[in-house]
């Protein structure tokens, strides 16, 4: 187990310890939810952790393939409904990898990429498309 410590500093403003690091992030809520949008918003982080986590499991799968995908990148675009309740309504992720290994290794790479365990924590309601640009 991991424990990830958030402490309410006012207006809107958390701060987030990683336990065993140490590592600090810090939180404000968006200007269209009351916030100042001074940083990543609680929201933004889910959008965040699929784009990393996406990028780190295709990571291992490349490390087993002895396969480099050094410098690939994940955009994900988060929309919020428009109607209440508020929620993540979609997070579009491109994900761009500079080389272009094999087919095949491309396909077990796009596969590795939608069984991070982040895409399987969402909400099957949330619209998650995946574009992948090879090379």
């Amino acid at each position: 187990m991991v424990n990830i410590q958030v402490e309410y500093q006012g207006e809107l403003h958390c701060k987030a310890t990683h336990g065993p690091s140490g590592a600090e992030l810090n939180t404000d809520a968006p200007k269209d939810n009351q916030g100042r949008g001074e940083s990543f918003s609680p929201t933004d982080l889910v959008a965040t952790a699929l784009g990393s986590c996406m990028l780190t499991i295709m990571g291992i799968a490349a490390r087993t393939l002895n396969i480099d995908i050094s410098g690939a990148t994940a955009t994900v675009g988060k929309e919020m409904t428009s109607a209440p309740p508020r929620r993540i309504q979609r997070l579009a992720v491109r994900i761009h990898v500079p080389h272009s290994p094999s087919l095949i290794d491309r396909e077990k790479l796009e596969r590795a990429a939608h069984t991070c365990p982040v895409h399987k924590s969402l909400h099957p309601e949330v619209e998650i498309p995946i574009e992948f640009v090879w090379g």
